[in-house]
């Protein structure tokens, strides 16, 4: 398994000391060493980064509050000279932090949880996953799927053929489907991009399914993305 791995951090030396560790490895390839983290995100939107060195305390934009902005979280292993943030490092699901300045033996534990952690993660390559609902188990197709809708505990999935809810948390679900394929567009939406016909300033309209909700939050990150693919 060849990690690939971007590093975000504006102190050279922190930079330095990472792509130095990962030298060491033949597992490891950096695929990106940037100072903040807009020069971050168009890396991430390849799609071919498997693990996220972030550091937290950067101008105009923290790494906590720019891994809160990505609907699709990839694997993080924050890097800080500040232990006060763990808590909330952890809340967002970070798979390890590391103290600055942090040993290569430190980074090694790290680097072996982030490998545990991949192993861990559905296999999207299919074009399908399978779902839980009571006693039985739903085959859900990803080309057949509109869009996912949060209904307090449960989730809404309204498909070509049927509409049907599942008891689980939004998270969950949206860690299930393709980044590639779906994308939130609201706190409680996320919607199929190939079943898209047209989209307003507040409003998605989906094709024969009606419409759905576009959030101001999520609007920036949507419409790059639609953008992107525009250009594909």
């Amino acid at each position: 398994m060849i990690l690939k791995a971007l590093i975000v951090d504006d102190e050279p030396l922190a930079r330095q000391l990472i792509e130095g560790y990962c030298k060491h490895l033949p597992d490891i390839e950096v695929v990106g060493s940037v100072v903040d983290v807009f020069m971050a995100r168009p890396i991430l939107e390849t799609g071919r980064v498997d693990v996220l060195f972030l550091d937290i305390n950067m101008p105009v934009m923290s790494g906590i509050s720019f891994l809160k902005s990505l609907h699709t979280k990839p694997i993080t292993i924050f890097t800080t000279a500040y232990k006060e943030h763990a808590y909330e490092a952890f809340d967002l699901a970070a798979t390890d932090y590391l103290l600055k300045p942090f040993s290569m033996e430190r980074f090694l534990q790290a680097i072996e949880k982030a490998k545990a952690a991949l192993k861990q993660q559905p296999n999207t390559t299919e074009n399908f996953v399978f779902l839980k609902s009571d006693s039985k188990l739903i085959k859900l197709f990803f080309d057949e799927l509109y869009y996912v809708e949060a209904q307090g505990n449960q989730v809404k999935f309204v498909t070509e053929h049927s509409t049907f809810n599942i008891t689980q948390t939004f998270s969950s679900v949206l860690e299930l489907l393709p980044a590639s394929q779906f994308v939130r567009v609201h706190r409680s939406f996320a919607v199929n991009v190939q079943k898209i016909s047209i989209i307003e300033s507040y409003r998605v309209l989906l094709l024969q399914k009606g419409e759905v909700p576009l959030g101001s939050n999520f609007r920036e990150d949507f419409l790059k993305m639609v953008v992107s693919k525009g250009g594909e």
